[in-house]
């Protein structure tokens, strides 16, 4: 037969099991999703880009895509230095990708010269209600151009392609920040692109981008983790503790109570 100490000693090693075990299954922080980012150009055109902040510098494919581009000019999209509103970002990281491999850059036309046939990928859609959506590598840097030098501005972009060299209708850019470094595409230790670049690139609220570069602005850092972390590492110590404490509480009741044996 088991004692009323026993039980209670019973009692207590089964609270201090389901504490231990609930403090393993609460759920750890996990690492914040990376924002994308978007644009609006001249003409009314939506850029976006699938991971715009914390990219790592060595090279990471990313999603973009349009909507509301002239089917009738092409575009290159890429990786490029943003020389300010009215101006060709250029150059570009990686270069002009004339062959279709390595990623660095995509040759979007519906209407291409002779020679970009079977290069260039087609437009969705027609007229000024062009889309697409394309894989991109962006990298911070190639043997010709730093993004993450101080005083460099990088974004991802789209712009007109050489057959209108010096038409900006369609040039559109969503800047970009590297997560090793903590450097942004081009500002060095600021993740605010220049004065010049925010005014060209139309980028809207609300995107990742905007926000790391407002915390990296007052010399804070981006959140990397989960906001649940701290509340649930509280809540798991304060099960932890709050079943030691019973189990000393029952322990010196029953040593205090228990019958000598006879």
């Amino acid at each position: 037969m088991i004692s009323a100490s026993g039980l209670r000693g019973h009692g207590v090693g089964c609270f201090l099991a389901v504490a231990s075990a609930s403090a393993l299954l609460l759920p750890a922080a996990s690492p914040a999703a990376a924002a994308g980012g978007s644009a609006t150009g001249p003409e009314g055109q939506k850029l976006t880009v699938s991971t715009s902040s914390g990219l790592d510098p060595a090279g990471e494919t990313v999603t973009v895509t349009g909507s509301g581009y002239n089917t009738e000019k092409g575009i290159y999209v890429a990786f490029c230095v943003d020389n300010g509103a009215g101006k060709t970002p250029t150059p570009c990281v990686g270069g002009v990708d004339m062959s279709g491999e390595s990623g660095a850059s995509v040759w979007v036309s519906s209407n291409p010269p002779s020679y970009g046939e079977g290069l260039a990928e087609p437009y969705g859609g027609s007229a000024h209600k062009g889309t697409f959506s394309v894989r991109l590598k962006v990298r911070a840097k190639d043997a010709n151009t730093d993004c993450a030098a101080a005083g460099v501005t990088c974004a991802v972009i789209t712009r007109n392609d050489h057959t209108r060299g010096g038409d900006q209708t369609q040039t559109v850019r969503i800047p970009v920040t590297f997560g090793a470094s903590g450097a942004t595409g081009g500002s060095g230790a600021s993740a605010m692109p220049s004065a010049s670049a925010a005014a060209g690139s139309g980028t809207t609220g609300g995107s990742g981008t905007t926000k790391a570069a407002d915390e990296a602005a007052d010399g804070s850092m981006a959140s990397t983790g989960s906001d649940l972390a701290l509340p649930v590492g509280l809540t798991a110590a304060g099960l932890v503790g709050a079943g030691a404490g019973v189990w000393f509480w029952a322990r010196r009741r029953r040593t205090g109570s228990a019958p000598n044996p006879s």
